[in-house]
């Protein structure tokens, strides 16, 4: 990309999914971060008349931050492909496979990642009686991580009764005690780890609401768990075949060492408000927030 002029951006942002006000938020910020950066900047509230709003505005890069499906499942990602317009954040196939959490495990397998025990299973049969022996999780395979996570905790005489907007199929996995740990990705680059720290059982909702959570960030965990989380991170992102901004959540058991280390998902479209957890990594390793978003316009492109 030129570096002579600024480009037009066009932020995408809200859209139909189920995250669509945590991707509003998202949206937002970036794109004032993007106008304090010197950019013309154009918001477009993603819905069925997209193609003819990117078409009117034509842009010369889009910033994706739409979050859950069509956002980062490769859809948008296709669309944007067809018209040839350079996108940040992962093209068509990496989007796709991190979405499915079940193609994204059997990528972790592959390049000999630590992942939990897990199967997929009708909603009628996980209501019918327990999947696996409990603690366990239940949650779309295909959808965010914010949305319909079920947690059975040990001893549970009943199966989960799940919500009717809960997809047919869903991911049954088995829950991981331990530290909440995460790590952002940037380009080739891993930033650092962040000890998410909660109380109780941990409700990925945690995340986006006040009070819900604390980051330690870096976190406090011996050099050998930072430095394998970091390793581990980068090795997804690469496994996946994601560019721009990840951030691969983990979930590790102290008392078991390096074994008790464990991926749990990759995130191809990270929050992005500056108190997001990889926004905030990237100003612990000297990124403020608007030369995270100036980057990521800056490594936008398309796959073909």
């Amino acid at each position: 990309m030129s570096s002579g002029t600024h480009p037009k951006v066009v932020v995408l942002m809200g859209g139909p999914s189920a995250e669509r006000e945590v991707s509003l938020s998202s949206g937002r910020e970036c794109a004032t971060a993007l106008r304090q950066a010197g950019y013309e900047v154009i918001e477009v509230d993603a819905g069925p008349d997209l193609p003819a709003q990117l078409h009117k505005h034509a842009p010369d890069v889009v910033f994706n931050a739409l979050h859950g499906r069509r956002g980062e499942d490769g859809c948008v990602q296709g669309l944007l492909e067809w018209l040839g317009v350079p996108y940040t954040h992962s093209g068509v196939l990496a989007s796709a496979l991190a979405m499915d959490k079940e193609a994204t495990k059997a990528a972790f397998r592959a390049e000999g990642l630590p992942v939990a025990e897990s199967r997929l299973a009708s909603k009628a049969e996980v209501m019918a009686a327990h999947a696996m022996p409990p603690p366990y999780v239940v949650k779309p395979y295909n959808e965010g991580s914010s949305v319909g996570v079920y947690i059975v905790p040990e001893g549970a005489n009943q199966p989960p009764t799940l919500s009717d907007d809960m997809p047919e199929i869903v991911m049954v996995e088995a829950f991981l005690p331990g530290r909440e740990l995460t790590t952002t990705v940037m380009g080739e680059r891993a930033l650092t780890v962040t000890d998410i720290v909660t109380s109780g059982w941990y409700d990925y909702d945690a995340k986006y609401k006040t009070g819900g959570s604390r980051h330690v960030v870096p976190a406090e965990i011996p050099t050998e768990i930072f430095e394998a989380c970091l390793d581990y991170a980068l090795r997804a992102h690469r496994a996946l075949g994601c560019r721009g901004l990840t951030r691969t959540d983990f979930r590790w058991d102290e008392t078991k060492g390096l074994d008790g280390l464990v991926l749990l998902e990759t995130n191809t479209q990270p929050g992005m408000t500056p108190t997001s957890l990889a926004p905030e990594q990237a100003a612990k390793v000297g990124i403020s927030f608007p030369d995270l978003c100036r980057w990521l316009v800056e490594d936008a492109s398309c796959d073909r």
